[in-house]
Order: structure tokens, then sequence, then C-alpha cells
């Protein structure tokens, strides 16, 4: 089983931490997927696209079915964009799981769907977070969750580690050494030689895992949670991710069963993919109460109960 690395040259965030990670020893070339170059390191490929980074879907089995090699977990390569255009090295897990059959997905993806989240984001966004201090970083850069969002549609456990948020910041090659050659993504992986972090198979015990329901873009009472060591962490669905529709009665009796939307699906989906990716983990629901409305917490709690998904409190987690 392999890891696969996805950068494209068309995203100097993407490129930039790619050609440093393949500036390190020990890559050879590899066969090309569909014009796709490759190289190979150890269990580890890495693909060099020139297409969107959400544009090629399926790249684990259309990997596969090339080599014959399965596809253990996806790490894409990105630039990330904020209105603050603050600078930012941010991780998170795919998918639009909120979106309607007839919604056509803005960034990739298709609608209804989520990927399983890669078990490594918790370790990674705290080993991320050690790396870029070292390197003098923190505090210009600021490193984060994102909420689950956007394509491209595949099946493997799957995370995106971007760097933010303007063209001078994704140019950056202190930041694409700390994203890859001398930081995270080598040392991450095990490249060199270390203990890869973040494998599920080796939770010590801990078998809670997160997954965050509400809440802003980024997370901040999620990630109040994650910043803990031996934290996991499935997909965090944003308050945008939760559409529900008010019946006219936005009080604390409203009942599930007449909120409209699809927040129930995006909760399910959610819940099941991350269950997958965290073999014979606890998946506990861990609410944003204050991002809620009465009404909507109400329903949202009266929900998870019917689902049998458990609600957890944050010492419940670490």
């Amino acid at each position: 089983m392999v890891t696969l690395i996805v950068s494209t040259t068309a995203d100097a965030a993407s490129i930039g931490p790619a050609s440093a990670l393949l500036a390190m020893p020990g890559w050879l070339p590899g066969p090309s997927l569909q014009e796709i170059p490759s190289f190979k390191n150890g269990e580890v490929r890495l693909l060099k696209q020139d297409t969107s980074i959400i544009s090629e879907d399926h790249l684990d089995k259309r990997w596969e079915v090339l080599t014959g090699e399965v596809v253990e977990e996806t790490i894409f390569l990105s630039r990330h964009t904020a209105v603050s255009n603050r600078p930012s090295l941010t991780v998170h897990p795919i998918g639009v799981p909120h979106l309607r059959d007839d919604e056509i997905p803005p960034q990739g993806g298709k609608p209804g769907w989520a990927a399983p989240p890669s078990p490594r984001i918790g370790a990674w966004l705290r080993l991320l977070k050690t790396i870029a201090n070292s390197h003098n970083l923190i505090p210009e850069f600021e490193v984060t969750l994102e909420a689950t969002h956007h394509g491209p549609v595949i099946n493997s456990p799957t995370m995106f580690v971007e760097i933010g948020s303007t063209e001078e910041h994704w140019k950056r090659q202190d930041a694409a050494q700390v994203v890859a050659s001398v930081g995270l993504i080598w040392e991450g992986l095990g490249l060199g030689g270390g203990v890869k972090a973040g494998e599920w198979k080796r939770n010590d015990g801990n078998n809670k895992v997160l997954l965050g329901i509400g809440g802003g873009h980024y997370a901040p009472r999620h990630m109040d949670i994650v910043w803990h060591d031996g934290v996991w962490v499935g997909h965090l669905l944003s308050g945008y991710a939760l559409p529900m529709e008010d019946p006219g009665k936005s009080n604390a009796q409203g009942d599930a069963k007449d909120i409209g939307g699809t927040w129930k699906h995006a909760i399910n989906v959610a819940y099941e993919v991350t269950k997958s990716a965290f073999p014979n983990g606890e998946v506990l629901a861990h609410l944003d109460q204050k991002s809620f409305k009465s009404w909507q917490k109400k329903a949202i709690t009266e929900f998870l109960k019917e689902q049998n998904i458990k609600i957890g409190k944050p010492n419940d987690f670490y």
C-alpha cells in the first residue's frame, strides 16, 4: 500500500512544496498516469499534474489500475485563499455532503459526498505548528484547521495541506520547506527514517475520534480540543455545511423531523466515512454549542440520539 501526494504546476503553493520535497534524497521517476508524471520514494508516490488541484477525480483508483498499488491515503498540496489575506498553513478533510443533487459543487467533488478523512489530520496539525514555530514562521503565519469543503472526488482517506493566503505567501520558499522538505511531509511520513506521525494503528489506546459539528470555517472550538496531544479528528462540519430550514417555530419546541434541509444527510455521511477511516474507533460528535440557535441545537441533539451518535465533551477526547 502506498501514500499518494498530489501537486500541480498550476499552483505556486502546490508546486513549491512538491519541488522542495523532490529535492530531498531517495526519489526516483515512476510511471505516468495519463500524462501526469510521478515520482516514488519508498512507499510514497508523488504526482505532478498541470491542471487544477480539484479537477482530477478518482486519482487513487486510477493509480491502482495503472500500477496495481493500493492507495492507503492521499495528501493534496494546495493554496489557501482568505478574505483576511492573513498568512496561514492549514490542513483539512474534503467533501460537500451538504449539497443537494441538483447543485453544482463550486470547487469540485459531487453533491452529498465526502472522502474519508485522513487519520493524520490532528497529529499533523500539531506537528505543523511545532515545525513552523521552529522555523520562525509563527506568529507571522497562523497554523489552523479548516472545515470540510471542496473536492476532488476520491475514496481513500484524504487531507489537504495548504499555504495561504496571497500570491506572495504561496511563493514563499520557507513556507514550502516547512510543509515539505524540512518539515511536515518529510517528517510526518517518516521519509527521513523517523517514526510516522498520526498513524491510527498506533493510537496508544485512545480510540475516541472527534466529529466536529457547527461553528465557523476555521473550527476554533473544535481546534481547542485538537491541540491536545493524542486527539484524533475526523470531519468538521461548519454551520454552512448544515443547511437547516426554520419550520417557523424557532424555539425549543422544534423537533428534528420538522426541520428541513440537507443537514441530516451531511451529518450521516460525515459520521459514516469518519468511522471508515478509523477502524474500531469510537466517533463522538463535538458540538460548537454557541454557534446554534436553540431550535437548531435541539434538533441536532435529537437527531444524533436517534442515530446512536454519542456527543462528547472536551475531556472525552484526551
